[in-house]
């Protein structure tokens, strides 16, 4: 008779012989260099805004789009910070 129980499968175990690359060590993350590669994008949405258009639009989009970037790395920031109390 079949067990009711269920088997758990790990979620995140990657099998060297499927991927070879997982010896190397590609299956990472880089969090600080992404979190450098935000800054560094939001200042340059903002150094957009210098220079000689004459319509305010693209002024808009700039500034939202670099407040989008600056609001997400302060929550990913926050996020990160409380992690360790979950």
């Amino acid at each position: 008779m079949a067990s009711s129980e269920l088997e758990k499968r790990p979620g995140s175990v990657v099998d060297p012989h499927d991927e070879p690359s997982v010896e190397w060590g590609w299956h990472g993350s880089f969090p600080k260099a992404t979190r450098i590669a935000g800054w560094l994008t939001a200042i340059a949405m903002l150094l957009m805004l210098i220079g000689n258009h004459r319509g305010h639009i693209e002024d808009i989009y700039l500034i939202a789009t670099a407040a989008v970037i600056v609001l997400a790395l302060i929550w990913d920031r926050i996020r990160s910070r409380t992690a360790w109390r979950r």
